[in-house]
Order: C-alpha cells, then sequence, then structure tokens
C-alpha cells in the first residue's frame, strides 16, 4: 500500500471514471438505506421499489446493488486498458517492477480481505480453519491481476480469444454434470461451484453457505468483466479525440451486451454468487451504459461540479471501503449527533442518519483528497 502526496496527472486519466468509481463506492457507505429512509417517511411507493433494488438478489435475477462489485472491476480493467501497453516495450529494470507491483497488488488485496473479513474469529495464534481466506478484495486483486497478465504479454488478437475461451469454458463447467449429483444446474447446494467451494475452499465459507459469494469456481466469471473493462479503456484510448463516435460505441455495446446477456438467461441463469457467463454480461452491459452516462454528463458536457463529490470518494476508494468494516460509523454518528438525531421527529431520524453518515465518511475522504493524500494498493 502506497500513499501519494501529490496531484494525479489530469492528462492521464478521464474525470468520468473515478467519477462512476465513487458513485459505485456511495452506494455502499451507507445510502443504500436512502430509499428504505424515504419510504419510511413519505409512503411512497417510489421508493420502496428502489429499496428493493438496493439488496442483492436472493439467488437467481438481478439487481442494481447487485451490480456494485462487477462495476468496480470493470473500472479496474477500463484503467489497464488505458494504460495498455506491452511488457516487452519496456527495459528489464522496468519489466521487474512492474511484475513485483503486480504480485505485491494482489498479495496485499488478499491480506485486507482477509482484515475486512475481521480475519479469525479466535485472534492470535490463529485457526487456520477459521479463516474466511476468500473476499471482495481478494478477488478485485485476482480479477485485476489476470487481466494485467494479458494486457502485458498478450496482443489484441489473443486477449479476445482468451475472453471467449473463458467465457464459453466456464458456461461448460457449469453446464455439464461432473462429479455425482454436482453440475449441470444452477442450484444452491448442487451446483459445481458447491462442490468446489466445499471441497478446495480452505477455511470458512461465508455464514457456512454451501457456495461462498466470493468462492474458487465464480472467480472465473469475475476476471470476466475486467477483461471487458480492458476492451472498453482500449476503446476510450482509440476514440479519445472523437467523444461524440466513443459515446455512441459506448451505448451499443452497452445494450447489445445487456440484451444478449438476458437472452441467455433462460440458458444459463444471471445469478451473482455463481457469477454466470450471463451475470457477465448484463453487469458489463450496465457499466458500460452507466460509463456513457458519466462520460457524457462529464468529459463531454462538463459537468465537472456533479463529478467532484463522486471522484473525491473513488480516488480513495480502497481505504474507504476497508473503513466500512473496521471503523464503527454508526457510533461515530451518534457520538457527534447524538442529540439532534433524537430531538428530531421519529419518522425523520433514519433518514438524517444516513446523511450525517455519508457527510461524515466524506469529509474525511474530501480532507485526505484537499491535502492531497491518495492511499492506493
Amino acid at each position: 500500500m502506497t500513499t501519494e502526496i501529490k496531484q494525479p496527472q489530469a492528462k492521464q486519466r478521464l474525470l468520468s471514471i473515478d467519477a462512476l468509481r465513487g458513485f459505485d463506492m456511495f452506494w455502499i457507505l451507507g445510502a443504500e438505506g436512502l430509499f428504505a429512509a424515504l419510504f419510511t417517511l413519505t409512503g411512497i411507493g417510489f421508493f420502496n421499489l428502489a429499496a428493493a433494488e438496493m439488496l442483492h438478489s436472493q439467488w437467481h435475477g438481478f439487481t442494481f446493488y447487485d451490480l456494485i462489485f462487477p462495476l468496480f472491476i470493470f473500472l479496474s480493467g477500463v484503467s489497464l486498458g488505458l494504460a495498455a501497453k506491452p511488457i516487452a516495450s519496456l527495459t528489464a529494470q522496468q519489466r521487474k517492477g512492474k511484475y513485483q507491483h503486480a504480485l505485491k497488488r494482489l498479495g496485499l488485496l488478499f491480506l485486507l480481505g482477509i482484515v475486512y473479513n475481521h480475519g479469525w474469529g479466535g485472534g492470535i495464534p490463529m485457526d487456520s480453519e477459521s479463516v474466511r481466506y476468500v473476499s471482495v478484495l481478494g478477488r478485485i486483486g485476482l480479477a485485476w491481476f489476470v487481466a494485467a497478465m494479458l494486457v502485458w504479454h498478450c496482443n489484441l488478437k489473443t486477449q479476445l480469444a482468451v475472453a471467449a475461451l473463458l467465457f464459453f469454458a466456464y458456461w461448460l463447467l457449469l453446464a455439464v454434470p461432473t462429479i455425482g449429483d454436482y453440475g449441470g444446474n444452477y442450484s444452491v447446494n448442487y451446483s459445481l461451484n458447491a462442490w468446489v467451494d466445499q471441497t478446495l475452499l480452505p477455511g470458512i465459507r461465508y455464514q457456512n453457505l454451501a457456495v461462498d459469494p466470493e468462492g474458487l469456481l465464480s472467480n472465473l466469471g469475475s476476471i470476466l468483466n475486467a477483461i471487458a473493462g480492458v476492451f472498453v479503456g482500449r476503446l476510450i484510448v482509440q476514440f479519445k479525440h472523437q467523444p461524440y463516435t466513443l459515446l455512441k460505441y459506448l451505448l451499443i455495446a452497452g445494450l447489445v451486451t445487456l440484451l444478449i446477456g438476458w437472452g441467455l438467461d433462460n440458458l444459463v441463469p444471471v445469478n451473482k454468487t455463481l457469477w454466470t457467463p450471463s451475470f457477465v454480461l448484463v453487469t458489463s452491459g450496465w457499466s458500460l451504459l452507466f460509463l456513457a452516462l458519466f462520460y457524457f454528463l462529464i468529459d463531454i458536457c462538463d459537468y465537472q461540479k456533479m463529478a467532484k463529490p463522486f471522484a473525491i470518494i473513488g480516488m480513495n476508494s480502497i481505504i474507504i471501503y476497508l473503513a466500512t468494516a473496521l471503523v464503527n460509523w454508526q457510533y461515530l454518528v451518534n457520538s457527534l449527533f447524538g442529540g439532534i438525531l433524537t430531538a428530531l421527529p421519529e419518522a425523520w431520524q433514519a433518514l438524517i442518519f444516513i446523511v450525517f453518515l455519508l457527510a461524515v465518511q466524506w469529509l474525511l475522504l474530501a480532507w485526505m483528497y484537499r491535502h492531497k493524500i491518495f492511499i492506493k494498493v
């Protein structure tokens, strides 16, 4: 983990990408509760429907809350694609530095993922069997690492071939009966993912479920989201001087990918936990459409004021994500504003609590941004 005390070079990045990353993170800082609080306050049905979209799907299906994780992975791939450069073009010393950074990043995200999961319940010395080794951060690290290796070592044609092979190979693994009663279906208890996690995954699974949401086999799907981001990053570079052409391609690619994903739903259900190939397509389609929207508003229409609050979150996304698990923000808000909250009418308390919760976290990030402190892994 490194702390940069300098402003990133604006020429090397699009503000819309940082803003979209921040918008993505915004919903897991506590903002996902806004709609439920607004429904409680107003009774308006729209807010109840929106609140349902802020919950993960129970199994098959899709909600917008399911998009948060794959969108983040997709954007990490976009950043890779923007800087895509064969590693063979670098000096031996530069290549060594690149490899060291990639391995360090992978290892740090794996370890930080365990920390986010609160490590091991028994403390040190740890019981290795009580550790949950898989995590959101670990999956982000692995997806980024594989995508980086492809970018550094393979040309575009090979990258496309690898993506296609991975897509259909994972689909085949899920669809064909393989081991006893496992495989050949997409059920909670008898998917191939369930056998892999119960047999090969060390430590514990999330809530002792049959399939861990960040289990082993489903990494194949999330890697595809990162690779999709790489292709989009390359597209951005290619048409960076033709903004409306780029916008058109982003919109077309997003709509086509989304339609194909839902078109496959009857063959391979859209499922976040299994991270099925159709889920990859649906989430990549929505990621493209959101990127097109942010690109249009921020980089074409130049709505900088709209972008900055989210960009401030996006510039320190990993650290604030860790803080959601390691810092008791609710206790802090109650300590600072408890008197104000209890003085409010009961119907308003949940909504204002969330506003204070978001404000405290955002002000910390704004302070870091103002002092040019960017913590990266």
